[in-house]
């Protein structure tokens, strides 16, 4: 079963020592990668630097940033296999940011299903 994972960074919490980490970033991709569970991965460019497009009447409208307002910034992503939710699950919540961001899980949604 393959998940999106997103990695969200909280611009409140600034400082990682305040809730330290599991394991590191290089140690997390080791765990993740290196047993086949993580398929692609990567950081993500700012928001400043994203675009939004939408069609609406047949126009296309191209707007700076993101669509939605977020507390929360859309930092990286990660393509997991896994078992099922809860090996999903465990797996992030050993990612760094987990520790003081988050990280969302959406399971893939076949369009044959």
């Amino acid at each position: 079963m393959r998940f999106l994972m997103l990695v969200l960074s909280d611009p409140e919490l600034t400082d990682p020592a305040a809730e330290p980490a599991p394991v590191t970033i290089e140690e997390w991709s080791a765990e993740v990668y290196d047993t086949g569970r993580g398929i692609e991965g990567d950081r993500l460019r700012p928001p400043a630097e994203a675009k939004t497009v939408r069609r609406r009447k047949g126009e296309v409208i191209v707007s700076d940033g993101p669509f939605a307002e977020s507390y929360e910034l859309i930092g990286g992503f990660d393509v997991l296999e896994c078992a099922d939710l809860e090996e999903a699950v465990e797996i992030a919540s050993r990612h760094p940011m987990a520790a003081w961001g988050a990280i969302e899980l959406r399971a893939y949604w076949p369009l044959d299903l």
